[in-house]
C-alpha cells in the first residue's frame, strides 16, 4: 500500500494547510480505505485509549468507528508545523443511533514519512453532547467541506 501522498516534507506554511484539508476531506467521505491510503502500511495510532498498528487496523477501527457515530462531519485546522510533523486541532459532529448528539474535539500530532505518508498519528479527543438546535456543521452528507463553510475559528470552536 506504501506509495508517495503529496505534499511531501519539510513542510511549508502552505503545503501544510494542503495536508491537513486533504486529510479533512479524506475522512468526510467515511471511506476507511481511502483514509489508511494516506497511512504507511506499518503506521502507529494513538485513538482516545485505543493503540493500532497497521493499515488493516486502521481501517477496521474506522469501519466501526462510522457504524457508531453517523452523519459523521469533520473540520480540521492547522496548529503548528515544523520539517515532517504537523499538528491540528480538529471538531467534528455526529449523533448516535439512539439520535443523540455530539461534538467531538480534539487534537492530533502526525509525523510523515518522505513520501508523504503519515507513519504516526495521535489524537486526544473528547466528546460534548449537544442539541439539535447548537449543530454548526450543516453541508451536505459524504461531501467535503465547502470552501464558503466556516473554519474552526469563524465557528467560534
Amino acid at each position: 500500500m506504501d506509495e508517495s501522498r503529496p505534499p511531501f516534507p519539510p513542510f511549508r506554511l502552505e503545503t501544510a494547510i494542503q495536508k491537513v484539508r486533504m486529510a479533512e476531506d479524506a475522512w468526510n467521505t467515511r471511506d476507511p480505505r481511502r483514509v489508511a491510503l494516506a497511512y504507511t502500511t506499518n503506521s502507529r495510532w494513538r485513538n482516545r485509549a485505543e493503540f493500532l498498528q497497521g493499515c488493516a487496523a486502521i481501517e477496521a477501527f474506522l469501519t466501526r468507528k462510522w457504524q457508531r457515530e453517523l452523519d459523521y462531519r469533520l473540520i480540521k485546522g492547522i496548529w503548528a508545523f515544523r520539517e515532517n510533523r504537523i499538528a491540528v486541532r480538529f471538531a467534528y459532529e455526529w449523533h448516535d443511533d439512539s439520535g443523540n448528539r455530539f461534538r467531538s474535539f480534539g487534537n492530533e500530532n502526525w509525523d510523515f514519512d518522505d513520501n508523504g505518508l503519515m507513519r504516526l498519528r495521535i489524537a486526544s479527543i473528547n466528546d460534548l453532547p449537544i442539541r439539535e438546535s447548537e449543530r454548526k456543521f450543516h453541508w451536505d452528507r459524504l461531501r467535503p467541506r465547502p470552501v464558503d463553510h466556516p473554519g474552526l475559528s469563524e465557528l467560534g470552536l
